[in-house]
């Protein structure tokens, strides 16, 4: 793939990036492939062997966990400048630990297993930072996981949707809409589908978001900070 100095400019600001210098980006944006995929599409799927690196660039997408009884469990909500697939970083990687599916249609950047780990080899800069990468996303998930015995459903359902709303929301002229459905923002809560749907009507008829299929509306943020 290859790119114009106003693209490296675009890009130099994900995380993955950071502190490569331009002909360093260059390179290893150059070894990229672009890969649009359609929402409701698997990028990576839990227990597969590692095949490549995702940069998401436009769209949305999800990381997720299947229980034995089939349920689905929500881990992290992706947004442009996540990486899906940081375990193809390393020498011998262990299978994906979670599945990860596309929201909305998607813009993905891809490196084969071999051409990033060649990459990595040549920069090291980008193992460090896949490693800072992974950690972020362990915080965000031991936050999440401390919200579990710390707050009841109703704080936990709002920190959740302040949470999309500030990284995964599409600012429109009433508010900052969210493309998920009641069952992804429970299981992305820690709560009952019943639960989060009793509190989002609650919320709805006090003013403080609007639901329709697969979308949440946050009409009034500032109500769920005091929920």
């Amino acid at each position: 793939m290859l790119v114009s100095r106003p693209s490296i400019a675009r890009i130099a600001s994900r995380k993955l990036f950071a502190g490569l210098d331009e002909d360093a980006l260059r390179e290893v944006l150059n070894a990229a492939t672009e890969r649009h995929m359609p929402a409701k599409k698997n990028v990576t799927e839990c227990g597969q062997r590692p095949h490549s690196l995702f940069l998401l660039r436009e769209g949305r997408a999800r990381s997720y966990i299947l229980t034995e009884s089939g349920s689905e469990v929500v881990i992290l909500w992706l947004v442009p400048g996540d990486v899906i697939g940081l375990v193809s970083l390393l020498p011998n990687p262990p299978t994906y630990i979670a599945s990860a599916s596309t929201v909305s249609a998607c813009e993905f950047l891809v490196w084969e297993r071999d051409t990033v780990r060649r990459l990595a080899k040549a920069h090291p800069q980008l193992m460090e930072n896949g490693f800072r990468l992974a950690l972020q996303y362990v915080g965000t998930y031991m936050k999440r996981h401390a919200a579990t015995v710390s707050k009841d459903a109703r704080a936990r359902l709002a920190q959740a949707l302040l949470h999309l709303a500030n990284n995964a929301g599409e600012v429109e002229s009433r508010g900052v809409s969210i493309d998920i459905t009641n069952e992804q923002l429970s299981s992305f809560s820690d709560i009952s589908p019943f639960t989060a749907s009793r509190l989002l009507s609650r919320w709805e008829r006090e003013g403080a978001l609007q639901k329709t299929r697969g979308r949440i509306t946050l009409l009034a943020p500032e109500f769920l900070m005091i929920a």
